[in-house]
């Protein structure tokens, strides 16, 4: 079959490559329904992780199932099913704690840029829907795998409560889709950050009441200013860059939480800084698993869209174009029809 390969930075091939096999008793094969490009993708594309080797790209997905292990019990061929980036038995102590991109068992997904994938942990991982959801609901059911579901982690280990006031560091699909869960958790205020005309509209329309432009020093103080000084209850970082994390801390409120779920790149944040802080800080890969019945059962209720963050749709076979929308900031997120 034809995948995504990524050979160095910037070079993305959709190439011929082994269709995936039942390794283990444990996984699944699944057709995918359709499949997207991560921010995180970019990270290796733009040469700031390396690359020693290719490398098969894709970990959002959705799609039918085809075969499974002999060890799988709770879905079968022909269910259609959404799954996590970090596979998980789900029956751990960690996974039982909520924290499956924890598990004792995990591997993280890729090689999903194709027609079909192989799924670890099957049955822990993958959540079938009653019956074969409509078309249009595709996009929005692929970004509850991996883009919502990291966007709600960083709402809910923010600690989002009804009548609060939030802010969103970032204005890429996952800063977006942290609005979008901000709204839905009840925040009272929502203060996204963006300079991207594009991106702050969609912001507007899942939540946001503001709009600050500003970065760094600057971001806080305008973030400062819009709570009477005293900063937000929640902050959502949804970056991964130094100034972004210490812009995220800076502007909760002492006692605050900040949700941090962008791929850190260089950050350093010293003991000092963080005991005279006083704020509380979870982050980390999303446990996309603890949050899957909920958000899918949102979305086939149709109670939010969250595929409206797929502003560019191609075909899988234009894949390297879509590497390259999203570097340029061209595209927020590209989805690719298989």
């Amino acid at each position: 079959m034809l995948a995504t390969v990524l050979h160095a930075p910037g070079d993305v091939r959709f190439e011929d490559v082994p269709e995936p096999k039942i390794l283990k008793p444990t996984d699944a094969i699944i057709k995918l329904s359709a499949t997207c490009i991560c921010g995180s993708d970019l990270w290796p594309y733009r040469g700031l992780q390396p690359v020693n080797q290719p490398q098969h790209m894709g970990h959002e997905y959705c799609g039918v199932v085809v075969e499974v292990g002999s060890d799988v019990k709770l879905v079968k061929p022909g269910q259609f099913v959404v799954g996590s980036f970090a596979t998980s038995d789900n029956t751990c102590p960690h996974c039982q704690h909520g924290f499956q991109s924890s598990c004792e068992h995990r591997e993280f997904m890729g090689g999903a840029q194709a027609p079909y994938a192989r799924v670890p942990n099957a049955d822990g991982t993958l959540v079938a829907t009653a019956e074969m959801p409509a078309d249009d609901l595709i996009p929005s059911l692929l970004a509850v795998s991996d883009v919502l579901g990291t966007g709600w982690f960083a709402a809910d280990a923010a600690r989002v409560q009804p009548g609060s006031v939030a802010a969103v560091v970032g204005d890429g699909a996952v800063g977006l889709m942290g609005v979008l869960a901000a709204k839905q958790m009840g925040a009272e205020r929502i203060i996204a950050m963006s300079r991207h005309k594009a991106r702050q509209e969609l912001a507007l329309e899942y939540g946001a009441t503001d709009i600050v432009t500003e970065r760094g020093d600057e971001g806080v103080a305008a973030i400062k200013r819009l709570t009477k000084g005293v900063g937000a209850d929640s902050v959502l970082e949804c970056v991964g860059t130094n100034e972004s994390m210490f812009q995220a801390i800076n502007a909760a409120r002492p006692g605050g939480s900040i949700g941090f779920v962008g791929v850190p790149h260089g950050v350093e944040l010293s003991g000092e800084f963080l005991f005279f802080a006083q704020k509380n800080l979870l982050g980390g890969p999303a446990p996309v698993r603890r949050f899957l019945p909920h958000l899918m059962d949102l979305v086939l209720t149709r109670k939010i869209n969250p595929g409206k963050v797929f502003d560019q749709v191609l075909p899988i076979a234009d894949v390297a174009e879509g590497y390259k929308a999203m570097d340029e900031r061209r595209a927020i997120k590209t989805l690719l029809r298989v």
